[in-house]
């Protein structure tokens, strides 16, 4: 323990001060990433929002990834940025985390305050994390895609949800159990600083697994990368390209009429 006194936490472990720091440069990163994305960055809005959440999970780790991956270095240059099959891969993964791994912190933090036993924490925290994966950040920012109808994009994107989101909690619950089960048990409890960095450390984790099945994902057509606005629809794909390409992923002829894009987010 310090000497450190700070309301309502009481005296600090030395955990807790290495965590208020962390969480300081949480606190900045995500101002800038908030900032710059909806600022200077063409990308797609569902994508501002998973930057944004994802930098509040992982801190300047996930301002690194961001600047690294998604903002754009020179205007009008996004488009080109953001071809390569690991930006293309990470895009689609960060759409996942950002769902599914709210999900899971909000349950995470309800079933923590009402002491249910982590056999029924983890049960829950899956069903919240898919269902908000699935039906907000997959079905709801891809219906534009399916002619505005929710039911078909839900129903095109649960195998690509189910699995990413899989291996995601292969990576999230073994951290969750070992560190909230390990020496310090106020890993447990959403009142300690403790429980919000056992969540930052098992949301990395679970972007590191399920990125390789992301990559997997992209490149077999089954769910689309990082995308831009001013080549993509709202949807996240280009309006004319995804229609095309729809009918004849379900053995349709195909339009004539053509329209370029490079691909956005979403299952297929």
């Amino acid at each position: 323990m310090t000497e450190l006194f700070l309301p309502p936490f009481g005296r600090l472990a030395w955990i807790d001060v290495v965590l208020l720091v962390w969480f300081a440069l949480t606190a900045v990163s995500v101002a800038y990433v908030a900032w710059d994305a909806y600022r200077n960055n063409p990308e797609l809005t569902v994508m501002k929002w998973g930057w944004v959440l994802v930098t509040a999970y992982l801190g300047p780790i996930g301002l690194f990834l961001y600047v690294l991956s998604c903002k754009e270095p020179f205007p009008g240059t996004h488009e080109s940025f953001i071809t390569s099959p690991w930006k293309q891969a990470l895009g689609s993964t960060i759409h996942c985390v950002a769902g599914d791994a709210t999900g899971i912190i909000v349950a995470a933090a309800i079933t923590g305050a009402l002491g249910l036993p982590m056999a029924v924490d983890l049960v829950i925290e899956y069903a919240a994390g898919f269902g908000f994966g699935l039906l907000v950040f997959q079905s709801l920012f891809m219906k534009d895609m399916m002619g505005g109808s929710y039911l078909a994009a839900v129903r095109h994107t649960v195998l690509p949800e189910w699995l990413s989101m899989n291996f995601m909690m292969a990576g999230m619950f073994p951290t969750m159990v070992i560190l909230m089960m390990g020496r310090d048990m106020r890993a447990m409890e959403p009142t300690e600083l403790v429980f919000w960095g056992t969540m930052s450390a098992a949301v990395l984790m679970g972007l590191i697994v399920a990125y390789p099945i992301n990559w997997w994902m992209v490149d077999k057509n089954l769910k689309h990368g990082m995308g831009t606005q001013r080549a993509l629809g709202k949807g996240g794909h280009a309006m004319e390209a995804e229609r095309r390409r729809r009918p004849a992923a379900e053995g349709q002829p195909a339009p004539v009429a053509a329209a370029a894009g490079h691909a956005g987010h979403g299952g297929g």
